[in-house]
């Protein structure tokens, strides 16, 4: 016999990993304010590895307009400054001896614009993935009545499987929402 709550909590955990990768995606979308998450792809060069940078320096955000990096070790401060212009941060850093510090300026209205095009098409790659994870389970259901699954059981599953469809499309609807407000407030 055929599990099929199995099946139903695979699809969920499939669409509980699509909406996770969104809001980790959205993060790292700069909206005109201070967030160090902005600097998680930036990796530097520290005793022969490549490391995160929160790896050789403490992160913080003093204000709204302000990122301060301040380096574990004095010898780091060429090899964080070097990483982050390398980066696609696309901000130059401001180094005083002591901290590194990223101005983050403004956003044009033009640049909230792509950043909110951006935004739409990586809910699009999330919500693709909770289609997708809707479909294999649906499939998996109609292949599970060939093993002796009756057919009520089957189609009241598969109305289950759209329910936890609907909650995951409108929790993502929702992220994007809330980061396109972030985005767009001067």
């Amino acid at each position: 016999m055929v599990d099929i709550k199995q099946y139903l909590s695979e699809a969920e955990e499939k669409m509980e990993m699509a909406t996770m990768y969104l809001e980790e995606a959205l993060s790292r979308i700069r909206a005109g304010r201070a967030n160090i998450h902005i600097l998680d792809a930036v990796r530097v060069e520290s005793y022969g590895q490549n490391v995160p940078l929160n790896n050789v320096a403490s992160l913080s955000t003093p204000d709204a307009r302000t990122i301060a990096i301040k380096p574990w070790d004095k010898s780091m401060f060429k090899p964080i400054e070097k990483a982050i212009i390398n980066s696609s941060v696309g901000i130059m850093p401001e180094n005083n001896g002591e901290i590194i510090r990223l101005g983050i300026p403004p956003l044009t209205e033009e640049r909230r614009r792509d950043l909110t095009k951006q935004c739409a098409k990586e809910g699009e790659t999330a919500k693709i993935s909770i289609r997708n994870a809707r479909r294999d389970a649906i499939e998996k259901l109609k292949k599970s009545v060939k093993d002796g699954v009756p057919e009520d059981v089957e189609k009241d599953a598969e109305t289950e499987c759209q329910k936890i469809h609907d909650k995951y499309v409108k929790k993502t609807d929702a992220l994007i929402e809330a980061k396109n407000k972030e985005i767009m407030t001067v």
